[in-house]
């Protein structure tokens, strides 16, 4: 009886084989964090890729020295999709807009969007949105870019999928103001 206790002794004090156990505990927890590190850090890379594209599009409608029409705003559609990761698709909206001093009010000129994803924006829509518009002088105008790409998370890592929206306002460079070829300007 007294090799019982001895043994047992032993065993106990003996640290042999403690690390293996070690990492058999740990390790899916380090997989699990990992797993989870990836599906955030993908999901602010996309978030800042769209945001970049949709700068670089609002640019490209800011220089148009000309009245577009619906091709050019499927043109623009159509690089922004190409400038994101081949499976993002997104959506446009385009809305040209000025500032009405007299009337204290902002003035749609034209609102056209890409898909029938958004619905082209009218004065009321430009009033609840004025919390987001700059501050302009009367007659001033504005193209407001808005962008939706749909987000679906490489893994289910308390990321849900989303859309990423952008809303960009860009004065037109060459331009007093951007019209549309279907709209009085």
């Amino acid at each position: 009886m007294s090799v019982l206790p001895k043994s047992l002794h032993r065993f106990l004090r003996d640290e042999k084989g403690t690390i293996v156990v070690d990492a058999l505990i740990l390790m899916p927890m380090f997989i699990w964090a990992y797993a989870g590190m990836f599906a955030y850090w993908d999901t602010y890379r996309s978030a800042n890729t769209v945001q970049k594209v949709a700068f670089t599009v609002s640019d490209l409608v800011s220089r148009a020295q000309g009245p577009i029409d619906d091709s050019y705003i499927l043109g623009m559609r159509d690089t922004m999709n190409f400038m994101l990761a081949g499976d993002q698709a997104g959506a446009i909206r385009i809305t040209s807009y000025r500032w009405n001093g007299p009337d204290d009010r902002y003035e749609v000129i034209f609102s056209r969007a890409t898909n029938g994803a958004m619905p082209g924006l009218n004065n009321n829509d430009l009033a609840d949105l004025v919390h987001r518009l700059p501050s302009m002088a009367d007659g001033d105008s504005a193209v407001l870019l808005e962008t939706r790409v749909p987000y679906a998370p490489p893994m289910a890592f308390g990321v849900q999928p989303t859309t990423i929206e952008q809303f960009i306002v860009t004065r037109p460079r060459f331009l007093p103001k951007l019209c549309h070829v279907d709209y009085a300007c």
